[in-house]
């Protein structure tokens, strides 16, 4: 198995550049998660790995080898695409041991390694179906199998799970952390849009917007520490509350003034030089609490509940008089529409980002 280096990594379709100089170090055994909107750059890179897609400038290294002119048949690459590629015609084990045969393996080591991946995927029972006897998750283990197979140097997933309904995805997702902990020395590298998946899955994420790497890191570390206002709102379900003020007061605690008024004490640190800058402050939903009392960051009228079982969504209108803020309560809530709320949070679950979108907290620590 090996690592990977991108060092300056590009991509143009004539004179428009997609991907802008990526630089990413890959360790060996690591489960990397490329994430973003669509049309950032995440599959056309993860096809730049495997050779489907033409260099443009930079070098992309596997194992410590340079392979920007090397064949995708000899990247020592095994690729999973979201439609599941199978042959219709082939039995599963056929399917699985397809690659193997075009490479000349021997009967006994093909035998050999279409059931050690049945194994670990649960598919002995089905290796003498065809795939259309097959449920739609059952086929994507059937495409991860023969990847499997392959016994490759890097796993790659193109968003495996996209084509799967829901209660399928999470069945099929389990199934590849499995695989991980079953593969531990393995470097997979795995495209989402799916933000559960990313998080449950990667032991980084690597987060993109418009063919730049916006940040890079374990999970609960994109979550809790957000370089940027991008990663602050892509990462987290609903997306992190935001609203715009001015720096009233800088300083070890900054003091943020909102429209309509209100200012809040943010526990963050803010240089002197910033004073009367414009900024933006965050928080995300599932930080707000209610409270009663005269110390609060926001209050307003519901104007929607949405009662999901294990929480409840409560939008309030604001008197910052900007979008609505969304608070993620556990349970049952006694709320209605109409009602006047108030709500607080821990300081050290605040956010505030400057007048460029980067992180007060990440970018100026301890100003």
């Amino acid at each position: 198995m090996a690592g990977l280096k991108l060092e300056g990594l590009k991509k143009s379709y004539g004179a428009v550049e997609v991907i802008h100089g990526v630089d990413l170090e890959i360790a060996q055994g690591e489960f990397i998660v490329f994430v973003g909107p669509s049309g950032c750059g995440k599959s056309t890179l993860l096809r730049m790995i495997a050779g489907l897609e033409e260099i443009s400038g930079g070098t992309l290294e596997i194992d410590g080898m340079i392979v920007n002119d090397v064949p995708p048949s000899k990247r020592g690459i095994a690729m999973v695409f979201q439609s599941y590629a199978l042959y219709p015609h082939m039995t599963v084990y056929d399917n699985m041991a397809f690659g193997m045969r075009i490479a000349k393996e021997t009967s006994e080591e093909i035998d050999r390694r279409v059931n050690a991946a049945a194994e670990i995927l649960q598919l002995g029972p089905y290796l003498d179906r065809l795939p259309k006897a097959l449920s739609g998750g059952q086929r994507q283990r059937v495409a991860i199998g023969r990847a499997i197979c392959r016994d490759p140097k890097v796993f790659l997933f193109d968003e495996p799970l996209s084509n799967l309904d829901a209660a399928l995805r999470v069945a099929t997702r389990i199934e590849i952390a499995k695989l991980n902990e079953s593969m531990p020395d393995t470097t997979m590298i795995y495209v989402t849009h799916d933000q559960v998946e990313a998080m449950t899955l990667a032991d980084r994420i690597v987060v993109l917007s418009a063919g730049h790497i916006e940040q890079v890191g374990p999970p609960m570390e994109l979550y809790d520490r957000p370089k940027n206002l991008f990663v602050a709102q892509f990462i987290g379900s609903p997306a992190m509350n935001i609203i715009e003020g001015t720096i009233e007061n800088a300083g070890a605690s900054a003091t943020l003034a909102f429209a309509g008024g209100k200012s809040v004490d943010t526990g963050i640190a803010v240089p002197d030089a910033d004073q009367g800058k414009t900024a933006s402050f965050g928080v995300r939903p599932e930080d707000l609490m209610a409270t009663s009392g005269d110390d609060f960051l926001f209050e307003g009228t519901v104007s929607i509940v949405e009662a999901l079982g294990e929480v409840t969504l409560i939008y309030v209108d604001d008197l910052t008089e900007g979008e609505p803020i969304i608070a993620k309560m556990a349970g049952h809530q006694k709320v209605a529409r109409g009602d006047k709320l108030r709500f607080t949070a821990e300081k050290a679950k605040l956010h505030l980002f400057d007048a460029d979108g980067n992180s007060y907290r990440y970018t100026h620590p301890g100003a």
